[in-house]
Parts: C-alpha cells; sequence; structure tokens
C-alpha cells in the first residue's frame, strides 16, 4: 500500500454518505460514546453540528476517497490549557494497512507547527482496543497507564489506557514520547 495517498482535509456536508462507511458500523464505532448512526442524516446532521465548527476535525482520505476522520480537541477550563488530545475513526475495510497511523503522524506534526501553545498531545483508549493502541504507539505515543473504570460507555464504566506524546524542552518545535 502507497501510504503517499493518504491526505487529510475538511469536512464537507457531501462526505455524509462516505461517513456512514464508519459512523454506521458496530466493529468501528464498539468505543465510542456514540451508537452506530442509522440514517445519512444522521452523518449530515453530524458534519453540520460538530464537525464544522470544531477547531481541528479532518477527514482521513486515501486515493482521494475519504475513509475516516481524525479530531484534535484542545484543552478547556482551568489547567488544560496546554493540552489537546485526539480521536481517530477508520472504515474497517481500511484497518490494519497503516492508514490511521499515518494520518496520526501527520496531525501531530500540522498541530505541533501550528499551535505553540502545545505541551501535550494526549491519546485515551479502551483497554480492550489493541488496534488502537499500536496505532498510538506506531505514531511515537508514549504510553502512561491504565485509568481504571475512567470512562462510562455504553452502560458500562470502562478502563482507559493514557497515551501521550510531550513537547520536548528543548526545542519549540519537536515532541518527544
Amino acid at each position: 500500500m502507497n501510504l503517499s495517498m493518504i491526505t487529510l482535509r475538511p469536512f464537507t456536508e457531501s462526505d455524509a454518505d462516505a461517513m456512514m462507511t464508519w459512523a454506521s458500523d458496530p466493529r468501528v464505532v464498539r468505543f465510542q460514546r456514540r451508537h452506530p448512526f442509522i440514517t445519512t442524516h444522521e452523518a449530515m446532521s453530524y458534519i453540520q453540528t460538530h464537525i464544522i465548527s470544531h477547531p481541528f476535525y479532518r477527514a482521513i482520505c486515501f486515493n482521494a476517497h475519504v475513509v475516516g476522520s481524525i479530531s484534535v480537541k484542545p484543552g478547556t477550563g482551568d489547567g488544560e490549557q496546554h493540552k489537546a488530545s485526539v480521536g481517530y475513526r477508520l472504515a474497517y475495510e481500511h484497518w490494519g494497512k497503516g492508514i490511521a497511523t499515518a494520518a496520526l503522524k501527520m496531525v501531530v506534526e500540522i498541530v505541533l507547527k501550528e499551535w505553540e501553545w502545545l505541551e501535550r498531545l494526549e491519546g485515551m483508549v479502551d483497554l480492550e482496543n489493541k488496534g488502537s493502541q499500536r496505532v498510538l504507539e506506531k505514531a511515537g505515543f508514549q504510553k502512561e497507564g491504565v485509568l481504571h473504570k475512567f470512562v462510562f460507555l455504553k452502560g458500562e464504566a470502562r478502563d482507559m489506557v493514557m497515551y501521550s506524546i510531550i513537547r520536548s524542552s528543548s526545542s519549540s518545535s519537536s515532541f518527544h514520547p
């Protein structure tokens, strides 16, 4: 697979059909707070209400086709203005091909360059989501530990694994695991 065919771009409302390939798949949304979308209207509404106004939410494209999404959410409130959290989703047919890892590496480079205030980029993943843990590790994130019963997900308290990349103190333009 040619990973140079992976690009990121802002979402548009016309991406609702493509979004359904992962947003309606129970395998993909298993570790997300929301349930699978049933209709394209739900995807369209989500794009309009959550994605377009989001500070950093991009379509992951492979060979110019939207195959997933990746977002970075800046910390909010007191004591969190130096950090951000990353999340990603990828259509099942593209799992295990390096696409999510390549997209995540691209995003780390982008936010590092554009968000000079950012000192910590974190990714939190369900303990059972081994594939997503591998994505974070391959992208250079360091595992920090397990947070027990940390998130209430679809009616159940879940254990989460915290990963991070910390901006290097020796250089304002690089991260280190």
